[in-house]
């Protein structure tokens, strides 16, 4: 592994990823509080799920953060059944709305003037939020450049020797942050192409035929696809 992954290893694999899929445009929402409560719905679950809860409060009129705050827990859980975990995340999403009404004025930009450690400090203090939620939140509601890390993210750049196989969320995030400059449009839709990549070609058992990257350049490339190889010649 090399001890200090480069910036233009980072570079190469995201502009290969986009050469291949093309922008992602994510996240897909109409408003920032909307990208709120789609991050808390898409814990544990798949997007196609969280979307239909997200439709869900939409057509029942409660996608606004006075009434969810205000609203029976039992309620927002029967709307939010395709999540699931959706007693949890009913009683989840109503602190919050709660927390963004009287701390933000259910504003996104006086959310987004908070200084981005102390923002991430107050959101991780939330229950039931973990820091793969609140940097969702920082990143593509507030448009903070926090770099989001998710299981895709470990398994692929462990892959390719950036990172060790059992690794941190604090310790991958820093091989971004620390090698790529705080750029929202890039961290945007970074993540978005290592989501694309982990669901269709490098899952737990890779699908390397599939991947458009396995091997970026000699010196960059997938440990995984050339253990594959040597068993399909």
């Amino acid at each position: 592994m090399r001890p200090k992954p480069l910036t233009g290893d980072l570079l190469t694999i995201y502009d290969a990823l986009h050469a291949s899929f093309g922008h992602q445009h994510w996240w897909p929402a109409k408003t920032p509080f909307e990208t709120m409560v789609g991050a808390i719905l898409t814990q544990n679950v798949s997007w196609t799920n969280a979307a239909q809860a997200i439709a869900n409060l939409e057509a029942a009129g409660m996608l606004d953060p006075d009434l969810l705050a205000a609203a029976d827990t039992g309620d927002i859980a029967r709307l939010i059944i395709p999540s699931r975990f959706y007693n949890q995340k009913a009683e989840r999403i109503q602190e919050f709305a709660g927390i963004y009404v009287a701390e933000f004025q259910a504003d996104p930009a006086v959310m987004a003037a908070v200084e981005t450690g102390a923002l991430r400090e107050r959101l991780l203090a939330v229950r039931g939020f973990g820091k793969e939620t609140v940097d969702t939140i920082l990143l593509y509601a507030c448009r903070k450049p926090v770099f989001v890390v998710d299981a895709y993210t470990r398994r692929i750049f462990s892959r390719y020797g950036l990172l060790p196989e059992k690794v941190s969320y604090d310790r991958t995030q820093r091989l971004f942050s620390d090698h790529l400059l705080p750029d929202v449009k890039l961290f945007n839709d970074y993540h978005a192409q290592i989501v694309r990549l982990g669901k269709t070609a490098c899952r737990k058992s890779p699908l390397c035929d599939r991947c458009p990257i396995r091997i970026v350049r000699g010196s960059l490339r997938c440990a995984a696809a050339d253990l594959m190889s040597r068993y399909d010649p």
